[in-house]
């Protein structure tokens, strides 16, 4: 008696269906990227780039659908993904996009970094102790602002990596202007945090007008702490007087935290950052300083009658470009 094997019918062929489709949006430069495209279909099928392009530094896997590897160049690329195994219609994804970000340096996103402001013309990265030094930065020693506390130079102290400088309970402060970089135009970037700071102390970072005069009374505050400690503003001044003399913009932010802040003022206008994101932008002609500034960076006090409580600002660098 002979044995009759009955095998089970074969699978019919079937069109490709994409079952993951849908990368991570987002990669980073020098960062390892990895997503797995699968379709099901019979044959089983394989996949290609059909559009566009990868973002540099990755590739498809043609068997197995997996895109990785390390992304070189930051900026978007688009692009379609097919799946195909001879069984019409082929299956195509939807138009893909992933932004490749900067890499993060050790210091966060710059600005100087990430639009590419060449080499750093001058400024003070604190890398030696004591008092801010002398030959860069003129330490004040007055009243406070409006009048109110006083500016010592004894609130500041330099411990060879960050500046600090210290508020108290009688409003005794400081503050001080760069002797460097008095010009018209050009890129600054500082690096700031704060302590847990009371509402009445304000951080901020300034471009000053030299010899203190401006004709329409300019002052470009592009990082600012007020009475609202769980935000940052720019404040770019354009007028001596009247109900329209400032442009702004707030951002919400833990400043106890370290960001970089940058402003871009060339003849076009002003562009303020934050970690390299720009938050504020005036081109209005009418809006822009006639003269040169320079930068000052100044802990203030507004006392409203009740009690303070001792705060600081510490700035790990400052650096100007071109």
């Amino acid at each position: 008696m002979s044995l009759i094997e009955i095998l089970p019918a074969p699978s019919p062929p079937a069109a490709p269906v994409f079952t993951a489709a849908t990368p991570p949006a987002t990669a980073t430069v020098g960062a390892a990227y990895t997503y797995t495209f699968a379709a099901t279909g019979n044959p089983a099928p394989t996949f290609r780039v059909s559009s566009g392009a990868l973002p540099a530094g990755l590739g498809l896997n043609s068997t197995t659908g997996v895109l990785a590897g390390t992304p070189t160049t930051a900026g978007p690329a688009t692009f379609t993904v097919t799946a195909t195994n001879g069984v019409s219609p082929d299956a195509v994804t939807p138009s893909l996009t992933i932004t490749v970000n900067p890499a993060q340096s050790p210091d966060g996103a710059q600005a100087a970094v990430v639009f590419g402001w060449g080499p750093v013309v001058t400024g003070d990265e604190f890398t030696y102790t004591g008092a801010p030094n002398p030959l860069k930065w003129n330490v004040y020693n007055s009243p406070g602002h409006a009048g109110n506390g006083i500016r010592s130079p004894n609130a500041w102290a330099v411990d060879g990596s960050v500046a600090t400088v210290s508020g108290d309970s009688a409003g005794t402060t400081g503050g001080m202007s760069a002797r460097f970089a008095q010009q018209q135009y050009g890129r600054w970037e500082a690096r700031m945090r704060t302590s847990d700071r009371d509402p009445k102390y304000h951080p901020v970072l300034i471009l000053w007008p030299n010899n203190n005069t401006s004709p329409n009374c300019a002052e470009i505050d592009y990082a600012e702490g007020t009475s609202d400690t769980s935000k940052i503003k720019f404040f770019l001044h354009y007028a001596c007087s009247g109900s329209n003399f400032q442009t702004q913009a707030a951002q919400t932010i833990d400043t106890t935290q370290w960001h970089n802040y940058a402003v871009q003022w060339t003849p076009s206008g002003i562009t303020g950052y934050i970690d390299a994101v720009p938050w504020f932008t005036d081109t209005d002609p009418a809006h822009q300083p006639t003269v040169g500034m320079h930068q000052t960076i100044q802990l203030d006090w507004f006392p409203d009658g009740t009690a303070t409580k001792p705060s600081q600002m510490q700035v790990d660098w400052v650096r100007v470009y071109a």
